[in-house]
């Protein structure tokens, strides 16, 4: 074959290489947002849903990422929690989406879990949840209970004098398991069983007089008490009315909720429930430009001028600035190579400070106590000095105290016990 014929085929060869580099480079980013749109959980998820639109399209804006525009897809797996499982095996399987940002509930992430773990997916928790499990494939950006509800606790403790404690949630595992935590610490910590009522309710509950009766019962034993509330949903709304029925204010019955952001309040009168608490790492009130930048994009995005943000939509705004960041580090958006790159990954979060992913796939958080108003806003009453690392095994359990999470190699271990030296497992996941 002559020289000429070589060079051809070479330029050829180049020409066809480039042609589909180029090809490539225009795919889109799939990113999946799995977010109950119906059903009891959807006054929760939906705004989270349109969270994700919103920063999609001020990335796609900015030039995307990797010169690669972004695509987003929907699903709605309507609050039935094994449907979540069968919309992320789509996600993944079908339409091929290189991330998912989703879930509200554990026991929807939990149903997700298997199949995100299987299908090597990666997925971004924007929630706070009860700890008690770390995956290589999940990123949790919600809060674990050291930086919510260990410090709602002793703030009710120390701040406010509570002796009695009403720990009443929905029924399912985040719940169950955060008061689990909670009533081992407290006993830890001096209270008496007989001091502490645990009552669960199923999603969707809507008839609270009997339990509100229960509670301020309980409340009339002349020592300080309040609720600790891990109530999900649309449940929140009458329940918050029937305390208003009753006449239990916060003066009284202080209820510190762990679920309950500017969402949940936009539904319902606030003016029986000015003073009642929540713990969160964000709120709308918050004083910092950032927040105020992100306000603004959210109403003019929404086309409301009452529109809310909430902690778990600024947990998607930092779940999400990371993933980005991560991608342009690791120069690609191959799972395993984003899932090292996005370690240590710092980005602003929306009250004035900095957001770094650890090395057991949680994020560093400040903690923040709110007091509801009677605008539906939240005015913050306490706060930690700096920001907490989330811990995904609780000091309180026995079977977790001892763990740790480490997701860089060499240990590469989600449940690594320091005691014995052992890892045990990659599917390091609790049983509840």
């Amino acid at each position: 074959m002559s020289i000429r014929k070589h060079v051809k085929l070479a330029v050829s060869a180049l020409a066809l290489s480039i042609s589909f580099s180029a090809l490539a480079a225009e795919d889109p980013i799939k990113v999946g947002i799995l977010h109950s749109l119906s059903g009891t959980m959807a006054i929760s998820e939906s705004a989270l849903k349109d969270t994700m639109l919103m920063l999609i399209e001020k990335q796609n804006a900015a030039g995307g990422i990797l010169g690669r525009q972004l695509e987003p897809v929907v699903v709605d797996p309507a609050s039935n929690w094994p449907l979540f499982a069968e919309k992320a095996r789509e996600l993944l399987a079908k339409d091929k989406v290189d991330v998912i940002f989703g879930n509200w509930t554990s026991v929807s992430r939990k149903s997700v879990l298997p199949v995100i773990e299987e299908l090597n997916g990666l997925l971004f928790y924007p929630v706070q949840y009860e700890g008690e499990e770390s995956s290589e494939n999940v990123f949790y950006t919600g809060a674990a209970p050291n930086q919510q509800a260990i410090p709602a606790v002793n703030y009710l403790m120390n701040d406010i004098g509570v002796e009695r404690w009403v720990l009443a949630g929905t029924d399912y595992v985040y719940p169950r398991t955060t008061n689990k935590i909670l009533e081992t610490y407290l006993k830890a910590q001096g209270v008496a069983a007989e001091d502490i009522m645990i009552n669960y309710t199923p999603f969707g509950h809507s008839d609270w007089q009997a339990i509100v009766s229960d509670i301020k019962a309980f409340g009339s034993a002349g020592k300080k008490t309040a609720v600790v509330s891990t109530i999900n949903g649309d449940a929140n709304v009458p329940f918050y009315r029937e305390l208003g029925n009753q006449g239990i204010n916060a003066a009284d019955i202080p209820v510190v909720a762990f679920s309950v952001g500017e969402q949940e309040l936009s539904g319902i009168d606030t003016g029986p429930l000015v003073g009642h608490l929540a713990a969160w790492n964000y709120f709308m009130s918050v004083d910092a430009d950032a927040n105020y930048d992100f306000i603004d994009a959210w109403v003019a995005y929404t086309g409301k001028e009452d529109a809310v943000t909430n902690d778990p939509m600024e947990a998607h705004y930092i779940g999400f600035n990371m993933y980005v960041e991560a991608v342009k580090k690791a120069g690609t958006t191959d799972v395993n190579a984003v899932k090292d790159a996005i370690i240590g990954v710092a980005v602003p979060n929306l009250t004035g400070g900095i957001a770094t992913m650890m090395p057991n796939h949680h994020i560093t958080k400040p903690v923040l106590i709110g007091e509801i108003q009677d605008n539906g806003q939240f005015s913050v009453v306490w706060q930690t000095p700096s920001t907490v690392v989330g811990d995904a095994w609780s000091d309180f359990l026995p079977g977790s105290k001892d763990l740790i999470s480490d997701w860089r190699k060499p240990m590469f271990c989600g449940n690594f016990n320091v005691v014995s030296g052992t890892c045990g497992g990659k599917a390091a996941v609790v049983a509840q």
